[in-house]
């Protein structure tokens, strides 16, 4: 019995109740920023009330709660059963509030969403397949590109959030979150592991209780309100389905695909365990399932939360369990709005002081990966210089695609899948077409990644 625990694999090992919600909280505030922001950008833009827009965010935090279980916890042809948040994806606001505003209104992005993810669910299986494509040398460029677009969110917390304000990029803000960061760095050096683990949350909290006493946030709110709110079916009224908008949104539900793959094989590699295209599918219909399930309550797109698997990453913790207690306190944050307004109230520049060093460590978890490849071989440089500068490109200059068709910028607006597709592409260009002496799959797992003796 001992030697079955012994080869338990990490994502599958229980820490017990207490520990599991505990870290579990950590990828709540790692989160919390990303899930309400699209239903915020969205509602705003579909000329809601303040109202509505609180509705739209209990709905997503309830859905991306039940989405992160299903993930997670799995059951037969859904769920990959690895450590991944799920919640509202930011690829499809863009898209969403075109709809929105001139392609029919808010029921239309209902329809949108419901229609592609039905879409995305039917090919999910054969999207799957590429996993052959993805060698360490192209996970690599992917797991380093995820760390380096995550940052400027850490920098925009750091001054504040939003830019509007009259004291974003202040001095007091960056010292919050510099103060926050200390923090973290002094609890990441203690003795007590478990301390070390939840240093993430530990420098959220503590750097929230010091700048209530510094005179940052406003904890007046969140006595105000209701404090119990189940999202209701079909709150706005019944989605309508218009091909053309349903077509929009299927070019980011490719996207999206394309990022979850990217974000599975991260935390797969991660975590050390065995990502096949069979465990991604699963990953996949998860997905899309969640979206088509989504917008019946008010919400939208459902993807996995890239700024999680670098908590996975900086904490070590690896349990799919301590995830799935993430979730159920998303839907615990859905059906009582009082504990989610807590969680709103803690100032934007301690999320970017521990923000900085937690996608950090996503980008370091992607370096590690490439400094397995042989750099004496000028293919595998150039693979990873090319694919890297792509997708840096949007990060450099926003509006550098702004004169392309509408389907090339949703594809390479993102760093993320910028870089995915660049990297499959030219490592299919150089280790797979034309290549007589060696099959494929040695191409792809050996003369990536390690020195071959063939060379």
């Amino acid at each position: 019995m001992s030697d079955e625990k012994t080869t338990v694999a990490p994502e599958h090992e229980f820490l017990g109740f207490g520990k599991s919600f505990a870290y579990g909280l950590q990828h709540v505030l790692t989160m919390y920023g990303g899930i309400v922001a699209p239903p915020l950008i969205v509602g705003t833009a579909a000329g809601f009330t303040a109202e509505q827009i609180a509705m739209l965010i209990t709905a997503s935090l309830f859905i991306g709660g039940l989405a992160t279980m299903l993930q997670t916890l799995g059951i037969k042809y859904f769920g990959a059963k690895l450590p991944l948040v799920q919640g509202v994806s930011f690829a499809s606001v863009a898209t969403m509030v075109g709809i929105a505003t001139t392609g029919g209104g808010f029921n239309v992005v209902l329809g949108a969403v419901i229609g592609a993810a039905l879409i995305g669910l039917i090919i999910a299986p054969f999207f799957a397949k590429i996993i052959r494509f993805f060698p360490p040398i192209v996970t690599g460029c992917v797991i380093t590109i995820i760390g380096i677009s995550l940052m400027p969110v850490a920098v925009r917390w750091a001054m504040g959030g939003n830019n509007k304000a009259p004291d974003f990029g202040s001095v007091e803000n960056i010292g919050l979150a510099a103060m926050t960061l200390l923090i973290l760095l002094i609890l990441s050096k203690v003795g007590n592991e478990t301390i070390r683990r939840l240093s993430i949350l530990l420098s959220i909290v503590i750097g929230a209780v010091l700048a209530a006493f510094m005179g940052f946030g406003n904890f007046s709110s969140v006595t105000s309100g209701a404090w119990v709110a189940i999202p209701d079916f079909l709150a706005f009224g019944a989605p309508v389905f218009s091909i053309s908008a349903i077509l929009a949104m299927v070019i980011v539900t490719i996207v999206i695909l394309t990022e979850t793959t990217a974000d599975i094989i991260a935390v797969g590699e991660i975590v050390g365990t065995k990502v096949d295209d069979k465990r991604i599918a699963d990953g996949l219909r998860a997905d899309m399932l969640s979206s088509a399930v989504a917008p019946l309550f008010g919400t939208f797109m459902q993807s996995a939360f890239a700024q999680n698997v670098g908590l996975v990453a900086m904490t070590g913790v690896k349990s799919r369990f301590v995830v799935a207690a993430g979730g159920a306190i998303l839907v615990i944050l859905g059906l009582l709005p009082i504990m989610g307004r807590v969680v709103a109230a803690i100032p934007t520049p301690v999320l970017g002081g521990a923000g900085l060093v937690l996608f950090g460590s996503v980008a370091a978890s992607g370096i590690r990966t490439l400094g397995k490849i042989d750099y004496s071989l000028q293919k595998n440089l150039i693979i990873v210089a090319t694919s890297l500068a792509v997708g840096m490109i949007p990060l450099a200059n926003g509006d550098f695609y702004a004169q392309f068709p509408t389907w090339f910028k949703t594809l390479f607006h993102s760093g993320i899948s910028a870089t995915c597709l660049m990297a499959v592409v030219l490592n299919i260009w150089f280790n797979h077409i034309g290549v007589k002496a060696e099959s494929t799959e040695n191409v792809s797992d050996t003369d990536n990644t390690f020195k071959s003796s063939a060379h």
